[in-house]
């Protein structure tokens, strides 16, 4: 969530702030806009896709920081939606916020944007240092306010809506929490983090002593993620606010202090609505006076026991309850091993596939990835073919149908996807979704393979963490449109093949013997990027590969937890760098003895040897000769690419079962 203007608001006023130092205390942190925070702050390139090894160091480090002080952290990270989808509108608009941002950067304008597997790098690198994090059913804001006050801690967050909380240990921007600046402590008391806590009781102060129950009413009239301004339009132009401070007189801040100077006259909240409602028309009072009553109670601490998910491992929550999911789906949710992606289909069939920097004329990055969803979906919604469910589809048999946001060129669109059709095996009562751990591990193996096109026997030469992103190499390589050139493969089998020489040369295992081979041929890697890039043009067309490989690559991570992790998860932060495999696809182009950086290693260089011979067996012998098509036909290929949205069907005979299934044509309604 987030209250318009609050944070400038109290930015520029620093008399609402106290000086904390941070050390020998609980800290409740919000996951989500603390990994915003890193990410921004280790990113040096937003347009190749995401550095996750920077990102996972600057996650390490600061954690590291908290551990000095002995700040015992407690990370908790937003969920799906809800099955009240209240926010649906403003995702919309952040959505096509990203949009914009991604087609800037596309063009070489400024700008930041989370890469894709952001989220997944950092509850990786939570569960790798042992810190104890929850993901919540829905928005976090309560939960987190409610195990804070249980505890007595600080809040850490960057959202305005924690100025509002009523927090018995404070709020604490993550702006003003200056984790790389720890001090050294007097006496026995010992380091601390500088911090500024933001305070209520300040800000009250300031406003002719507010009452601090009205601050709800406030975030609510002022605007927030889930009421919209627009509703209340009526009110601020009829009210006259302190200061002139009428609707459409003067910036946002303006309005804001105007407003809090308005509310200081009342003693308690039901005063103050009943004042709101005497502008309004008489045949919308009792509905608006609903709306601000159930938008205050947004900012009333849950009850949610999250303290008893920290030390019993259980996360009991009403509103999963209701929503009725299996035991073992709720318990996988709260622990992170199923993305918030799961739920959000699952209950409310409706999906957001989050665009990157890709080439905006060509369908979306993440259309090579569609049939992989399908079986994601046809695992969910199985349960309920034969019921009557909240599907747009309504004729009687259908397969279930699920809305995807996803961009269509420069807008977003909704479109409808049906699941797909899946094997006997789990389509058998026996084996509905709350059953599906009982399903023989070979077949959840088969069934991920299948939809990704592979063997298993095709994989047994590759290390067990690597075959999993091997098979959705694979599987990129059938069903990428436009196709994939053997640059770009090589590119991203060397950057595989660089992250593994890092994980074996700077494995913290003293048990673990160090070949001096790898040390030599990792100094040289190293020596090799320091040097400086040539040609620092941006390959639009290999970036928009990147993408779809990325794409593929977070559905069969889903796939893969859904069915209960047949293979292992890749470490993320050794998998991709995008800086590093764009620079390697464009020297590849002029010095391909790029190739064979890795030659002091014997085991580095049959690494990517194997790697090379496995993903290339997958496709005819001539397939990356038949790469070289004409300008011309490229053009013609653009210019389709801007018609209705249709199934990508991959050739490959393990999963035409699997793929062969329609996609629906785009709606047209635009965020």
């Amino acid at each position: 969530m987030g209250i318009l203007g609050l944070t400038g608001f109290v930015e520029e006023r620093g008399a609402f702030f106290t000086e904390l130092r941070v050390r020998d205390t609980k800290l409740v942190i919000d996951g989500s806009s603390l990994y915003h925070r890193l990410c921004f702050a280790s990113a040096v390139d937003f347009r190749r896709g995401g550095d996750y090894g920077p990102f996972a160091a600057a996650v390490r480090d600061f954690f590291g920081s908290l551990r000095a002080c002995r700040v015992a952290p407690f990370v908790v990270l937003d969920g799906g939606r809800g099955a009240d989808d209240r926010k649906l509108p403003t995702l919309r608009g952040r959505a096509a916020e990203r949009l914009r941002a991604a087609h800037g950067l596309s063009r070489g304008d400024g700008g930041c944007l989370v890469p894709l597997l952001t989220r997944e790098a950092f509850v990786q690198a939570l569960g790798r240092l042992g810190v104890p994090f929850v993901q919540c059913f829905a928005e976090a804001d309560r939960e987190i306010a409610g195990l804070a006050n249980r505890w007595g801690c600080p809040v850490l967050s960057l959202d305005s809506d924690f100025c509002v909380f009523d927090l018995a240990g404070g709020y604490c921007p993550l702006t003003h929490f200056q984790w790389k600046s720890v001090c050294a402590g007097e006496g026995a008391q010992g380091c601390y983090v500088p911090a500024r806590c933001f305070s209520v009781e300040k800000l009250c102060g300031h406003f002719s002593r507010l009452n601090k129950s009205l601050l709800p009413l406030f975030a609510v009239l002022n605007g927030n993620d889930y009421v919209d301004l627009a509703a209340l339009e009526v009110f601020f132009s009829r009210v006259r606010l302190p200061r002139g401070c009428a609707a459409g007189k003067g910036g946002k801040h303006v309005r804001l202090q105007g407003l809090l100077s308005w509310l200081s006259q009342f003693a308690e909240p039901a005063e103050a609505v009943d004042s709101v409602l005497k502008h309004v028309k008489k045949h919308q009072r009792e509905e608006i006076r609903e709306l601000l009553c159930a938008a205050m109670e947004d900012y009333t601490p849950s009850d949610v026991n999250l303290e008893d998910f920290f030390q019993n491992g259980k996360y009991e929550c009403e509103a999963a309850r209701r929503a009725d999911l299996p035991r073992w789906v709720l318990d996988a949710l709260a622990k992170g091993k199923l993305a918030p992606f799961v739920s959000d289909a699952l209950i409310l069939r409706s999906t957001f596939l989050h665009v990157q920097v890709e080439n905006m004329q060509r369908p979306s990055a993440h259309s090579t990835a569609l049939p992989i969803r399908q079986v994601i979906y046809g695992l969910l919604l199985k349960v309920s073919q034969n019921t009557e469910a909240s599907s747009p589809s309504k004729q009687a048999g259908d397969l279930p149908v699920v809305c995807e946001f996803d961009r269509l060129q420069k807008t977003l669109k909704k479109t409808f996807v049906q699941a797909a059709s899946l094997p006997a095996d789990f389509c058998d009562d026996h084996f509905p979704l709350d059953k599906l751990m009982e399903v023989p591990m070979s077949c959840r193996q088969l069934l991920l393979l299948e939809t990704l096109g592979v063997k298993m026997s095709f994989l047994d030469s590759i290390p067990s963490h690597l075959q999993l992103p091997v098979a959705v190499t694979c599987y990129w390589i059938c069903c990428s449109e436009p196709k994939v050139n053997l640059h770009q493969l090589k590119a991203l089998l060397l950057m595989i093949v660089s992250g593994e020489l890092h994980r074996i040369t700077n494995d913290p295992d003293p048990t673990v013997i160090h070949a001096e081979d790898d040390s030599i041929a990792y100094n040289e890697f190293l020596k090799w990027k320091e040097k400086k890039l040539q040609n620092k043009d941006f390959d639009l067309d290999a970036a928009h590969s990147f993408c779809q490989w990325q794409c593929c690559l977070q559905m069969g991570l889903y796939l893969n937890q859904l069915l209960c992790t047949p293979l292992s998860e890749p470490d993320l932060t050794r998998l991709y760098n995008g800086t590093l495999v764009h620079r390697l696809h464009q020297e590849l182009k002029s010095t391909p003895s790029v190739e064979n950086m890795f030659s002091s290693s014997p085991k580095m260089t049959q690494l990517y040897q194997v790697l090379l011979n496995r993903v290339e067996s997958t496709v005819a012998p001539d397939f990356f000769q038949k790469m070289t098509k004409t300008k011309s036909e490229s053009c013609k290929k653009k210019k389709g690419s801007t018609k209705k949205k249709k199934a990508i069907r991959c050739t490959i005979p393990e999963t035409q079962h699997l793929c062969n299934v329609n996609r629906f044509a785009s709606l047209g309604v635009d965020d």
